[in-house]
């Protein structure tokens, strides 16, 4: 009789505390050679903390790590993957500029030779492993999400193929994106890999995962094993973990349905708006530059009412980065006019449009949207330095500051130790709170989302998706909503633009379109 395969990772007892808050409290855990082990949870619920400890980037201040049935410490993230353990973050962390294979090539000792035709053989075979086509020899800058996203599993997987930590891998993929994802990570299970895959979807955790553990304040509450998720409907799976997640007894039919992450919400979309009067905002013959490899806006036009929310569809990078930066000032029109509340803003940059009543929530929440090292408190009126009341005389009114902040962690459930905590240490579903704290002011005349609910739990994909509609009717204000997410935009919109190859190709009304009309004219066929 054969003995039973050593476990690819074992966690014993793991503990981390941070001030003011218990991270991950005694979590014991076992990730197998050859199987998806989905880790779900609320905002806030130890996810981040527990791939930091696996991942080399934290320690834990209790609690022991098994590798193959010896105990390791995991002192650096070298040393996990040494160790071959991988992880795929969020946001991606590859260096633009820099080759596919030059990136993969980054971190090697600085002593030694460069070895191209050995890097060049490694790229080889893991892309054979996971049967994708990407050309070694171009500018990382120049591949979309998806393209970007295999070379971050490449590079994890570049010192050994044990264990590969996918957190949050299926937020800024297109639907085709996802599909190949899942063929992706099929594969390495079938390989023997051990996948660790963190999602809000469980939809996707259904698909792709053969069991499912859940996190609640930083414990193990639950967990479906392989034999008992197999035997359970989707439906029935949802619910379990939907009730696990946030201990309810039973799951309401409005949160089982976003948790799945499909298209199984109502498409009824907000109330109907009668467009009277002028229109709030008119872009007209709008151009753009873009450098090589980005989709530059070609003569987009369109116009959006009071109370009106205008969902802009298309598969990522047709465009609508460059639209979402043009309205908000961060990039300069090179051709065409926008006019808000009948006001010519075509020439203001980011001061002068917020003065004129435009917010941005931006899809790069680390770097453009948020400065990592600065407190919750401080990036949350980021965009408001030297103005009044939180300046005066060029002095911090630091009263204030942490009064509004104090007030926005408290409005938005903002999950963080406290106001002077520095904003990269809080999860990423956290810090997309703290942006739409930040943008949702009362003064707002327009207001752009650009995948608003990126990185959201489940009860806040809701609350922010209710904000989307009820703020544009109750502020009278215009509302832009950037999304990957077809039933996203199906909930909140009166209209759905859809961009392709930077033009938007058409505008249909949600009540009346259907989401196969929508997805002819996604790939740039016109609807019959």
């Amino acid at each position: 009789m054969t003995s039973p395969e050593p476990l690819a990772i074992s966690l014993s007892g793991i503990t981390k505390a941070f001030p003011g808050v218990l991270a991950n409290d005694n979590i014991s855990l076992d990730f197998r050679p050859g199987e998806i082990h989905a880790l779900l949870g609320e905002n806030g619920a130890g996810k981040s903390t527990l791939i930091g400890i696996l991942s080399g980037m934290q320690q834990p201040d209790a609690g022991s790590i098994s590798v193959r049935g010896q105990r390791v410490r995991v002192t650096s993230p070298k040393a996990a993957l040494k160790l071959g353990i991988g992880t795929v973050y969020q946001h991606v962390l590859l260096i633009p500029s820099l080759t596919v294979l030059e990136n993969l090539m980054l971190g090697a000792p600085w002593w030694k030779v460069c070895d191209r035709d050995g890097a060049q053989k490694r790229f080889e075979e893991l892309s054979q492993l996971l049967s994708t086509d990407l050309d070694p020899d171009v500018p990382v800058g120049r591949l979309s999400l998806g393209q970007q996203q295999q070379v971050e599993i490449i590079r994890a997987l570049w010192h050994g193929e044990l264990v590969l930590i996918l957190d949050e891998p299926t937020s800024m993929l297109t639907p085709q994106g996802v599909h190949e994802l899942g063929q992706v990570i099929r594969r390495l299970r079938d390989h023997g890999v051990a996948v660790i895959f963190i999602t809000h979807k469980l939809g996707e955790a259904y698909e792709l995962a053969d069991c499912i553990s859940v996190l609640r304040q930083g414990r193990v509450v639950g967990h479906l094993g392989k034999d008992e998720k197999a035997r359970l409907s989707e439906e029935e799976v949802t619910e379990a973990v939907v009730a696990m997640m946030f201990g309810l007894e039973k799951a309401t039919a409005a949160e089982t349905e976003v948790a799945q992450g499909d298209a199984k919400l109502p498409h009824e979309g907000p109330a109907p708006l009668t467009q009277e009067g002028p229109p709030l905002v008119a872009l007209q013959d709008a151009t753009s530059q873009g450098q090589s490899g980005e989709c530059p806006l070609r003569g987009a036009s369109f116009q959006i009412w009071p109370g009106e929310v205008l969902g802009i569809a298309g598969v990522d990078g047709n465009g609508q980065k460059h639209l979402a930066e043009i309205l908000s000032g961060q990039r300069p029109l090179a051709a065409g006019r926008l006019t808000l509340a009948g006001q010519d803003v075509s020439h203001g940059g980011v001061a002068a449009r917020r003065r004129a009543g435009v917010r941005y929530i931006t899809d790069e929440r680390m770097g453009e949207g948020t400065v990592a090292a600065h407190p919750v408190s401080v990036n949350l009126v980021m965009k408001e330095i030297g103005q009044p009341p939180f300046w005066r005389w060029g002095l911090t009114q630091k009263g204030k500051v942490r009064d509004f902040a104090t007030d926005k962690i408290g409005d938005h459930d903002i999950r963080t130790p406290s106001e002077r905590t520095p904003i990269g240490r809080l999860s990423g579903g956290n810090i997309q709170k703290v942006l739409l704290a930040r943008e949702m002011a009362p003064d707002a005349k327009l207001v752009i989302f650009n995948k608003p609910t990126y990185g959201l739990d489940l009860h806040n994909t809701l609350r922010a998706r209710a904000w989307i509609r009820e703020g544009a009717g109750a502020k009278a204000a215009a509302i832009v909503v950037i999304s990957n997410e077809l039933d996203e935009l199906r909930e909140t919109c009166h209209r759905i633009a859809v961009m392709y190859q930077g033009r938007i190709v058409g505008i249909v009304d949600n009540a009346t379109t259907s989401e196969t009309e929508i997805g002819r004219l996604m790939t740039g066929a016109e609807v019959a």
